[in-house]
């Protein structure tokens, strides 16, 4: 089984994620940190613990940074709504935060595992992250991979060349990319497949009960502002896609590339620069070091599959990374 900490900014795709880790019998969710993103800090940590009492998820639940190493807060009210989560009726929290920064909560929790076996799921700025390579250096051999959402390597959202979660912490990003443990960047490129289509909405629907119904206002609120904003169809999955990938790898592939972030471009600041392996003009003087996995394409079928497993799982009967006592 995959033992996974997910550090995210619940956001409409983040509350995806959850429920997908947390309702795969093939993964054990084993902590939840928040990070300033969609929305302010406050904000997001209480989402999260929405939707874990949705769900009936108990698992440690931390707070960590309330805004980026360097840039000035921004959050993406205009898709996520004032609440950072609008759309679904949010419940009052089962429970508190652990009262551990998220920090010392990610350390922790990999301290506390055999190296190599826990996996740091990332789907809002990477600052927290960031955090804990300074702090605690000691997880960065540990840890068994770091996958992000964010970046792309042809297009942004939050700015023509810069995906959100990077463009709001670059500093960060550029830190995760550039440590010495394996990366996976499921960037814009790989999730703008990942849409909730109208069979997948259905297919959600037909399962029935509370779990079900939050996921389909959820999807409802999330796709209203993304065809607002973006002219989608039907709202992009980005978060969920991270969790999925550590279910089964085989849900999307891969490249091998050398990953930086732009720091200083007057346009281009967030940038992930991307530099792919079998791109022979690329290889000559660069010093890159091909060392990041970047997802490319989706299977679209095995990825629904998974979130409507876990659906099920969540509506039927305790998984992994529950508790019902």
């Amino acid at each position: 089984m995959e033992k996974i900490i997910l550090d995210c900014d619940p956001g409409h795709d983040d509350a995806i994620a959850i429920l997908l880790a947390a309702g795969s019998p093939a993964v054990e969710l084993l902590a939840i940190t928040t990070v300033a993103g969609n929305q302010t800090l406050e904000k997001v940590t209480r989402n999260a613990l929405a939707v874990c009492t949705v769900a009936g998820i108990r698992v440690p639940v931390s707070r960590g940074a309330d805004r980026p190493l360097v840039e000035p807060q921004r959050v993406a009210e205009d898709i996520h709504g004032d609440s950072g989560l609008d759309g679904p009726v949010l419940p009052q929290p089962a429970f508190e935060v652990d009262p551990r920064h998220a920090v010392d909560l990610i350390a922790d929790t990999i301290l506390a595992h055999e190296p190599g076996t826990v996996t740091l799921v990332a789907t809002g700025p990477l600052t927290n992250v960031a955090l804990a390579m300074r702090v605690h250096p000691e997880i960065i051999d540990r840890v068994k991979r770091v996958v992000v959402m964010g970046g792309a390597y042809t297009r942004g959202n939050a700015t023509p060349a810069a995906e959100f979660n990077i463009a709001v912490d670059p500093e960060a990003a550029e830190d995760v990319f550039r440590g010495s443990w394996d990366v996976t960047m499921v960037g814009l490129d790989l999730t703008h497949q990942a849409l909730a289509t109208d069979e997948l909405n259905e297919r959600v629907r037909t399962i029935g009960g509370p779990v079900s119904r939050f996921v389909l206002d959820v999807w409802e609120f999330f796709g209203s502002t993304y065809h607002e904003v973006f002219g989608f169809a039907h709202p992009p999955i980005h978060d969920a896609c991270c969790v999925a990938a550590v279910i089964d790898p085989a849900v999307f592939n891969t490249a091998k590339a050398d990953v930086h972030v732009e720091l200083r471009g007057t346009w281009t600041r967030g940038m992930t620069v991307v530099d792919f392996v079998d791109v022979p003009a690329m290889r000559h003087g660069t010093g890159s070091e091909y060392r990041v996995d970047v997802a490319l394409q989706l299977d679209h079928g095995r990825f629904a599959d998974l979130v409507v497993e876990a659906v099920a799982q969540l509506t039927s009967a305790p998984s992994p990374g529950r508790s019902w006592g």
